[in-house]
């Protein structure tokens, strides 16, 4: 049987009026599902193992396990107990400190990769002048090079240089800053100046007929539409530093003046191997502003990322 629609007059069979949506199935695709299954589990099963260690009661790794005999905030209180009140554990007064360096050093080294970055690559990407290939070219060769081979150089720079200027010396923060931004500054700008690429140029040619001067079109017209790829820079440069642990255990040795990386292996290294339990709190606190900071941006990370690599 069939049914007729009175304003077009067409008849419609009753059944297909009938049907509901139909769902997809796995047919062939089966594979690529278990596949990101199996993925998924894989990634997630250290996040949740150490969740599970900063909410038990047993600070070793013996009793830890994905599900916590006894739940308890035990090893949060811990990591911002005085150094009086826990015996074995004095240096976990210093945790607020070391949180505070790490957000100040991630975060300002973030801006400033942001904004030194997107000024070389505006550079490299709409003026010509003599030496620019030879700087792009130079700028990635440097990248070929980890910071890790310059460890020596670098203490040795950071020591001379504190003798005559303290506040760029060791056991400063602001040194740490200025060695991350040389670390990280090339690829940064390669980066950048591919996304530049493909803003157009008639956008700058527009901003100037209209009266613009050099200064409103970069930030004007050139920064909003660039900033997938800002967003997507800070962001890697706020995990990079957060999670690096080599120059800064070399540069910082004072207590109160270490990250949190330095800081947290006092607890699994030497007199405080015992300590796993504060160790994951302390890393389960670590990981907020990275999530937090990521989810902020999540809508530019996909742009940011694609777009800024299909031209050079």
């Amino acid at each position: 049987m069939s049914t007729v629609d009175e304003t077009a007059g067409v008849a419609v069979p009753r059944t297909a009026a009938r049907r509901g949506p139909r769902f997809p199935t796995l047919g062939e695709n089966w594979w690529r599902h278990a596949i990101g299954i199996v993925a998924m589990v894989w990634a997630l099963f250290p996040v949740a193992y150490v969740i599970s260690a900063a909410f038990n009661a047993d600070s070793t790794l013996n009793g830890a396990g994905i599900i916590p005999r006894s739940i308890t905030l035990h090893n949060f209180k811990q990591l911002f107990a005085s150094g009086a009140a826990t015996k074995h554990f004095a240096s976990a007064a210093d945790y607020p400190y070391w949180y505070m360096n790490t957000l100040i050093v991630s975060a300002a080294t973030a801006f400033f990769t942001v904004m030194l970055g997107a000024l070389a690559a505006y550079a490299f990407s709409r003026f010509r002048f003599r030496g620019r290939r030879m700087g792009m070219l130079f700028l990635l060769l440097i990248q070929m090079f980890p910071q890790l081979l310059a460890v020596v150089a670098i203490y040795l720079i950071v020591f001379n240089v504190g003798g005559i200027f303290h506040v760029l010396g060791l056991n400063s923060i602001t040194a740490l800053i200025i060695v991350y931004l040389g670390g990280v500054m090339g690829v940064n700008t390669w980066l950048m100046k591919g996304f530049f690429d493909t803003i157009p140029k008639e956008l700058d040619e527009s901003a100037r007929v209209d009266g613009a001067t050099p200064a409103q079109v970069y930030w004007g017209v050139v920064l909003p539409l660039a900033a997938p790829v800002l967003a997507v820079i800070a962001l890697l440069s706020f995990i990079g530093t957060i999670n690096e642990f080599v120059i800064a255990s070399v540069l910082l040795q004072s207590s109160k003046h270490q990250t949190l990386p330095v800081g947290l292996y006092n607890f699994i290294s030497g007199q405080y191997a015992q300590w796993w339990g504060p160790f994951c709190a302390g890393v389960l606190l670590a990981a907020l502003p990275v999530v937090v900071f990521m989810m902020s941006l999540q809508k530019f990370i996909v742009g940011g990322l694609t777009q800024g690599s299909v031209k050079g």
